[in-house]
């Protein structure tokens, strides 16, 4: 009688509490039974641009169409092959029809197809259009957030694809081992933080040193520690630094110096604050950050993942979230895609509030390492951002994955409007030959955006 009962209450919290997220599920191949009484309904921008919709021929045959092409790639996705991005995300709503029920009856009779509901993204064409340009040929990814609401307005990851032909192309992207085109490089994509990582390092460095701001340190270009050299960036002697002018020079050896008095399972605790080795808020499918520092490490481990090298791996998006936190007074809003959805003529049928997701740091915290990010534009290495019609403070970073030193990924985090954050933006390229820098990328991101 227990046992019944136990499964009764199963069944009953399984088809109330749980259906929607199992219907929801992509994994689900019910829901496209859904296709067979309901044309798949639009995905759009915040401003009503068509991002995907489905084309129906005189003949009935449905297209499904994409009139940004490979812009959207990645973020918007595919349903040829299976289904990415929004396009997996959002099946459910896009499958369901919200018309009036007098004309979904009259149209069942008629043994006609209803109009499937439309999804309204957080996604800003003119944002989206200013990132994928600037990108430009290279490889990398560009993420772009509000961050006081968590809206993703901009997320960009080359190489990309067209998805109006990933059903012919699908053995060719599917195979191709050496580019990874499926790959959405801005959450899925691993990567050595380079530089960015600093903001990590001068955290923990304030968190055990409450008078950190009286920080000296004499930069020769080079740090040695147990038989192991660190240098500046290409040999730059920076002389005597403040903490400020090390976050703002992005000077190596200062922030060596500094690995080497932290305690590693303090700094461990910040880094699982700021979300790694942890689940990330993400509605794609993305890959989790990993902090690679042992109790035992020796001097090099230390002082290379202070500087952000090392065995340290994180994605655009997550730099992208810990950039959001840090301009939000510490606060991580909850990031998403999706702002609405709508019936075919327009009328809401739910809508997403932002919602605040948890506290990163202090805000005393999070407004000192934001004036520190304000003087890398200002006298740093970010200072083309200096001297525009809007403030812009970030973080630049060059991270070494190859003995070859021509073949370093190029970082940058940046927030635009400093006193009053409209956006944060995370920025790698891939292999940059040193013209290629990712502050130009955010730059002609902001500059688009005002």
């Amino acid at each position: 009688m227990a046992l019944f009962i136990v499964m009764m209450g199963y069944i009953a919290y399984f088809n109330i509490a749980e259906s929607r997220d199992i219907i929801r599920n992509p994994h689900n191949g019910r829901q496209d039974s859904y296709a067979d009484r309901v044309v798949r309904g639009k995905i759009l921008d915040r401003n009503g641009n068509i991002l995907a919709q489905t084309i129906v021929a005189e003949d009935g045959t449905e297209t499904r169409q994409y009139p940004y092409g490979n812009m959207f790639a990645h973020v918007v996705g595919y349903t040829a092959k299976g289904k990415s991005g929004i396009e997996s995300l959002a099946n459910f709503e896009l499958l369901t029809s919200n018309a009036f029920f007098l004309e979904k009856l009259k149209t069942e009779f008629q043994d006609q197809k209803n109009i499937g509901d439309n999804v309204v993204t957080t996604l800003d064409v003119n944002i989206q259009e200013a990132a994928y340009n600037a990108l430009g040929n290279n490889k990398g990814a560009v993420v772009v957030m509000e961050p006081a609401t968590g809206k993703i307005v901009g997320m960009v990851s080359k190489p990309d694809f067209d998805p109006n032909t990933v059903a012919q192309n699908w053995e060719t992207l599917s195979t191709d081992e050496t580019n990874s085109v499926l790959l959405n490089r801005a959450t899925q994509g691993q990567y050595a933080p380079g530089s960015t990582f600093k903001v990590v390092t001068a955290l923990e460095y304030m968190r055990e040193n409450p008078g950190y701001d009286a920080y000296t340190y004499n930069c020769k270009g080079e740090i040695q520690a147990s038989g192991v050299s660190i240098h500046c960036y290409n040999g730059h002697v920076h002389g005597e630094v403040s903490f400020r002018d090390s976050l703002a020079y992005s000077c190596n050896t200062s922030f060596s110096n500094i690995g080497l008095s932290l305690n590693i399972g303090e700094f461990r605790n910040t880094a699982r604050d700021l979300l790694f080795d942890s689940e990330l808020p993400c509605e794609l499918p993305y890959s989790k950050s990993k902090f690679m520092l042992k109790k035992d490490a020796n001097d090099a481990d230390r002082m290379m993942t202070a500087m952000g090298q090392g065995k340290t791996q994180v994605s655009p998006y997550h730099m992208a979230l810990i950039t959001s936190a840090i301009a939000n007074g510490g606060t991580l809003m909850k990031p998403y895609l999706i702002d609405s959805v709508t019936n075919y003529t327009g009328s809401v049928i739910e809508e997403t509030k932002p919602e605040r997701y948890g506290r990163l740091l202090s805000s005393q915290e999070a407004a000192q390492l934001k004036d520190y990010m304000t003087s890398v534009t200002e006298y740093g290495t970010a200072s083309v951002l200096k001297g525009q019609n809007y403030t812009a403070a970030g973080k630049t970073g060059t991270a070494e994955y190859s003995s070859d030193k021509e073949k370093d990924h190029s970082w940058f985090i940046g927030i635009a409007n400093v006193d009053n954050p409209d956006l944060v933006i995370s920025v790698i390229i891939e292999s940059a030959d040193g013209s290629a820098k990712a502050v130009n990328i955010a730059k002609q991101v902001f500059d688009a955006y005002y």
